[in-house]
Order: structure tokens, then C-alpha cells, then sequence
């Protein structure tokens, strides 16, 4: 192909900042993940600043490490976890159990057990099971009550799994008190990497329709859990944090006036998903066929080392090489046997025509949910390493 390849470098990171990342990864076994603390504390003050009434829970589940942690319970951040083991990770760093959120709704007995004897006091649930085990290990708790969204608009949906109807969550609601729980809120996702703002609306109505269903009933609910759903910086262009911020104040007035309920946020990509660029080798370069057009470039980081979210192509990360000239279309695929191991077939992505076998390509924005999901040993590649940039 005639074109050159481009990239527009700054929209993700300035070239100095680039250069400091590179020449601190320069001598590092690839594939590896390179976290900019810097860049998660700024998105942090960001969201602090579009919605300054929030509590921010920080989703552990998307990036865990242990400097990220760190910083956010300096900034005074409080903490989602998803098991006991997150539970025990955060707080050995720091968090304190007045602090942290419960926030998955698949649970054990046994560790809503443990997590109510670390101090945990505020659950999250959407089935009766579930508040029933609440009830019985974790007595007088906080609960709050997971309504089911669609996620449409998602590039990462959460729908199906979690939540449950309003006249579902209602039953719910009117149980906890007899059970010996207090009905605390209401809580949604509106799916990851959200790019249509008005889910938030919809959402935002039901928790009102129950928060008035529940009051005539002579509950008062307090909290209302808006979730996550904050976009990162991927190839697609997403509205600014202040826009989202600003519609959801909207959204929040009408239906609940001037006298907000205590507001609770839970973000895990935005926060971190900015600060990480993915540095891979490229393994092999290959065609199918001598009348195939497609080059197959192989690299060493694939959807078992932390790209698992390239599954139906849903996330499209931003992917920068330094070589230039004309362009190919390739297919990107990642070094297991599992002919699942395939980053992006559909989407053809652009890349030098000179690019070879031992060049360095950079995913950039592979700050969340890349590290934490990548396998233990699949093939026998370990986990993938990350390597933190910490000024």
C-alpha cells in the first residue's frame, strides 16, 4: 500500500514522556506492561474534580498492583473488591475495611463471613440467596442492591450476569430489614467503556422509582452506586470526562432534585486503563498463501498474556510502531497453539511494511484489565510482568 503509516503519538502520550518510558523498558525481556503512576493519580484528581460530591471506589480487578494501591489509599481513595483475596491484598497495603465495598454479588458464605471479621460492612447483592448468606454472616451490614442494565452502547457489556429486575430488587429491599441487614442503595453498571452517556439516564430513573417505592414503604434508602463505565483512551473517540460528568449531574438533578444521595463511583479502566502501554516483540511474520494479501504478524503477547479483551475484537487498542514508510493491513495474532490466540482478524490493522521479526510494537492504554488477566502458564509463557514508572 502507497500510504505512510502514521500514528498520532501525542493523543495518547507526549513524545518526551514516550521516550522516558522507552529508554526505562529498553532492556527488558518483552512482553511486558509499563504502568505510569503518574497517569492513574491524574485521572483519579480528574474524576474528583468532574464529580466532586463522589466517592471514588477504586475497582481493584482492574489493575491490583501493588504501587497503584498504594497511592490511591494516600489519596485517600476507597477500594470495589470482587474476593477475599483483594480484600487481603488492599489491606495489607493500606485500605481499611471502612473503606471497601463488596462489590460482587456471586459470593461464599464462608467469605462474607471473612470479610465481615476484617471489619467489611457494606455489601453489594441482587439475588435472595445472596442477601439471605449476607444476613446470616455478615449481620446488621450495609447493603446495597443491584438493578440489571442492558449495556448497550459497551464496548465491554456486563449485562446478563449481574443485577436483577426493579421488582425483583423491590422484594429485596422490603426483606433486608426483616432479615436484620439496612437496606442501604442501589447500584448498576451501565457496561465498560461506555460511549452513549444517556445509559446513565435510564439507570438513574430506576434507582428513583425505588428509592420512592421503598420510602412508601417506610424504608429510606441513601446511596446510589453509579458504577463504572468511565471510557479510556482506545482508537474509537469518547466524549471528555467533564461531558460525562456534567450529564450525569443532569441526570442525577432531575430526577433527584438539588438533595443528592451520598453517591458512590466505581471506576477501574478509566482509572487505570491510560497509564499502562503493552511492549511486545513481533515473533513472525507470515502469509497463508502466495495469493494472500494479509500479512500474519505473531507477537509474543496474545489474548493469554493480557489482550484477552481483544475477544470479538471488543477493545481496540491503539498500536504504535517506530518504523515508517508504506503500510500493510496485518492480522495480529499471539504465540500460543489456541487457534483462539487471535488479536484482530476483522480489524485490519496498519502497520509498516518494513516492520520484522524482533521489532518492538506498543499497545498503548493496557493499564486495566490486561496484568489481572492474563494466565498463570498457559503453554508454559508465564504471567505477564509490569514494571511501574513511579516520577
Amino acid at each position: 500500500m502507497e500510504n505512510q503509516f502514521q500514528f498520532d503519538l501525542e493523543r495518547y502520550i507526549s513524545r518526551e514522556r514516550f521516550d522516558r518510558i522507552k529508554k526505562f523498558a529498553e532492556d527488558k525481556e518483552t512482553p511486558f506492561l509499563v504502568i505510569d503512576l503518574a497517569k492513574v493519580e491524574q485521572k483519579y484528581d480528574e474524576l474528583i474534580s468532574t464529580l466532586p460530591f463522589a466517592k471514588i471506589y477504586y475497582a481493584v480487578k482492574a489493575n491490583p498492583n501493588e504501587s497503584v494501591i498504594r497511592m490511591l489509599v494516600a489519596k485517600g481513595s476507597c477500594f470495589d473488591i470482587a474476593s477475599i483475596y483483594e480484600l487481603d491484598h488492599i489491606l495489607a497495603l493500606g485500605a481499611t475495611p471502612d473503606r471497601v465495598s463488596y462489590g460482587n454479588t456471586i459470593k461464599k458464605a464462608k467469605d462474607i463471613a471473612y470479610a465481615y471479621s476484617k471489619g467489611v460492612r457494606l455489601f453489594a447483592t441482587d439475588s435472595e440467596n445472596d442477601l439471605k448468606k449476607i444476613a446470616k454472616n455478615a449481620p446488621g451490614s450495609k447493603v446495597f442492591f443491584r438493578i440489571l442494565t442492558d449495556g448497550s452502547g459497551a464496548d465491554w457489556p456486563l449485562s446478563r450476569k449481574f443485577g436483577a429486575h426493579p421488582d425483583t430488587i423491590y422484594k429485596l429491599i422490603l426483606q433486608a430489614p426483616e432479615l436484620g441487614l439496612e437496606p442501604y442503595g442501589i447500584s448498576f453498571h451501565v457496561g465498560s467503556q461506555q460511549r452513549d452517556i444517556g445509559q446513565w439516564d435510564h439507570a438513574i430513573s430506576t434507582c428513583k422509582y425505588l428509592f420512592d417505592s421503598a420510602k412508601a414503604e417506610g424504608i429510606e434508602l441513601k446511596m446510589v452506586n453509579l458504577g463504572g463505565g468511565f471510557p479510556a483512551n482506545y482508537i474509537s473517540p469518547t466524549k471528555e470526562t467533564s461531558v460525562y460528568g456534567a450529564e450525569i449531574i443532569r441526570f442525577l438533578t432531575e430526577d433527584f432534585g438539588e438533595t443528592l444521595p451520598e453517591i458512590l463511583l466505581e471506576p477501574g479502566r478509566f482509572m487505570a486503563g491510560d497509564a499502562g502501554i503493552l511492549i511486545t516483540e513481533v515473533v513472525l511474520i507470515s502469509r497463508k498463501s502466495e495469493a494472500n494479501q494479509y500479512s500474519w504478524v505473531y507477537l509474543d503477547a496474545g489474548k493469554f498474556g493480557g489482550l484477552i479483551e481483544t475477544l470479538d475484537e471488543s477493545i481496540k487498542y491503539p498500536i504504535y510502531s517506530e518504523k515508517s514508510g508504506p503500510i500493510q493491513e496485518t492480522i495480529l495474532a499471539g504465540p500460543t497453539c489456541d487457534s483462539m490466540d487471535i488479536l484482530y482478524e476483522n480489524e485490519k490493522y496498519a502497520l509498516p511494511a518494513s516492520l520484522t521479526e524482533g521489532d518492538r510494537l506498543y499497545f498503548f492504554t493496557t493499564g486495566a484489565y490486561t496484568q489481572s488477566y492474563s494466565s498463570v502458564c498457559f503453554n508454559g509463557f508465564p504471567p505477564l510482568r509490569a514494571y511501574v514508572l513511579e516520577d
